[in-house]
């Protein structure tokens, strides 16, 4: 009672070149996650052609940040040692607080450059993260990179291609990257749901690094990754940071002016450009 995966990670060969599952999801995720939030972002009163302007930026530095975090808290020993794997991202492998840490930055100088409203651009940008990460996960599920323990539950995966990248063919795991998809669209659902409630400029943001966060440090029990300190893997440590200054950012965005939950601000109250 397990459920086998035996799908090759590689779509399709084309002499040298390989198009990866992985790398299609992730096409996939980030493409409807543009369709969906484009709309609340320009009910938030930001211009799509800022957002078009900011995104090949945002899109490098987040591949570029999630894949250097992931070698960093994995075997950096083995990378040091190896740096023509550092950038293989189609080989999976991809921490997502690394993205959160490069973009957020890339954002917030662009926002100032442009004068465009930093925090309701990081309000649309959890959205994004969230429903573009987890349709991405479904690449993971099919490359066997995100797995978990082994078990016997019955619905524990067995990969059996000989291109997964599972530790081991044949044995059953945790389905670490299901519950990853399963969590990421259920924060996604709950966040949109949300998204006109907040008053306040990035209080969808900072509730978006507290529920990941701690989705991350839960689901981390259950992936077989190393312990590096305290009982507790590097995402789990990194989940307790970033939830101490996501607990930080509600207190001082709830100091600043309130907004009307369309994105603007009362009659009464001036807006900066760049909050």
């Amino acid at each position: 009672m397990t459920i086998p995966i035996g799908i090759d990670p590689v779509l399709l060969r084309l002499g040298p070149l390989a198009v990866r599952w992985y790398g299609l999801m992730y096409v996939i995720g980030i493409t409807v996650a543009l369709w969906v939030v484009l709309p609340y972002v320009r009910k938030r009163g930001i211009d799509e052609g800022q957002v078009w302007s900011l995104f090949w930026y945002a899109a490098v530095a987040g591949l570029v940040g999630a894949r250097l975090y992931y070698v960093v808290q994995s075997d950096l020993g083995y990378y040091l040692t190896n740096p023509e794997h550092i950038l293989a991202t189609w080989e999976g492998g991809m921490a997502f607080y690394g993205a959160i840490f490069a973009v957020v930055p890339v954002i917030a100088i662009f926002c100032r450059l442009r004068g465009v409203n930093t925090w309701a651009l990081l309000d649309g940008v959890a959205l994004f993260a969230l429903l573009g990460q987890s349709i991405g996960r479904i690449g993971n599920i099919i490359n066997g990179d995100i797995v978990g323990y082994p078990t016997d539950l019955p619905w524990g995966t067995v990969y059996t291609n000989p291109n997964a990248l599972a530790p081991q063919l044949g044995v059953a795991y945790q389905p670490a990257a299901a519950y990853e998809l399963i969590f990421g669209v259920a924060a996604f659902l709950a966040l949109w749901r949300l998204r006109f409630y907040f008053k306040h400029d990035g209080l969808l943001f900072a509730t978006y690094l507290i529920v990941y966060s701690v989705g991350q440090f839960v689901i981390f029990f259950l992936r077989d990754n190393a312990v590096v300190a305290l009982g507790l893997k590097q995402a789990q440590l990194t989940a307790i940071v970033v939830l101490m200054v996501a607990f930080a950012l509600v207190y001082w965005l709830r100091l600043r002016p309130a907004t009307t939950p369309s994105g603007t601000l009362p009659p009464s109250a001036p807006r900066g450009a760049c909050s």
